[in-house]
């Protein structure tokens, strides 16, 4: 993907995102409160294979581990369109901090109360992302993050552990059991691997 499709993708998913807010569609959809512009979208323009934007949404931590997608994600990025762009969505609480060791400084290019930020997506399109990203954080800041991120990791991958046991020997299918236990472990281990390093 060209350096300015991955610009116009984000464009599009903060204009979709403000679609959506503004609907009666909204109050029933995921209350999402800000996109962040990470990684790769971040440095020089070069092409991409896909671009990654963290979705902030107005729920409790414990209901959005890393790695997890909340309830109704799906609905949500069908909407925007997320999921037929290259797009990674990151799933983050609005009642903690956006970034982790894998989301290194993003950057804010939308915000449910003041829209768009234009100045962010230029800067981010003229490979100058370094001029919006947020400041890093001192390092007992990042690792009481990545520490309280665990935490909460952990109480997902216990809760889906015991929901894929439960179900394990029932009639029918249980892919989305699986799914949900197989995303709580690769966050858990993934913020694992974050701490170690």
């Amino acid at each position: 993907m060209k350096w300015s499709t991955a610009i116009r993708n984000l464009r599009e998913l903060a204009q979709a995102t403000n679609d959506l807010a503004a609907s009666p569609a909204a109050k029933y959809a995921l209350p999402v409160t800000q996109l962040w512009a990470a990684q790769e979208i971040l440095g020089t323009p070069r092409d991409l294979e896909w671009v990654t934007a963290a979705v902030v949404v107005d729920l409790p931590v414990e209901d959005v581990p890393w790695l997890v997608k909340p309830n109704g994600s799906e609905h949500w990025e069908n909407f925007t369109r997320a999921a037929k762009h290259p797009i990674v969505t990151l799933w983050r609480s609005a009642q903690a901090p956006v970034w982790n060791h894998y989301l290194s400084r993003p950057a804010l290019f939308w915000d449910r109360r003041t829209g768009l930020d234009e100045d962010a997506l230029q800067a981010l399109s003229e490979g100058r992302g370094e001029e919006v990203r947020i400041s890093a954080p001192a390092p007992d800041e990042f690792r009481a993050r990545l520490e309280d991120d665990l935490a909460v990791s952990l109480g997902a991958l216990r809760e889906r552990t015991r929901a894929y046991e439960d179900r394990r020997w029932s009639q029918g299918k249980f892919t989305a059991v699986a799914d949900e236990l197989w995303e709580a472990s690769n966050g858990y281990v993934d913020l694992l691997d974050g701490l170690a390093s």
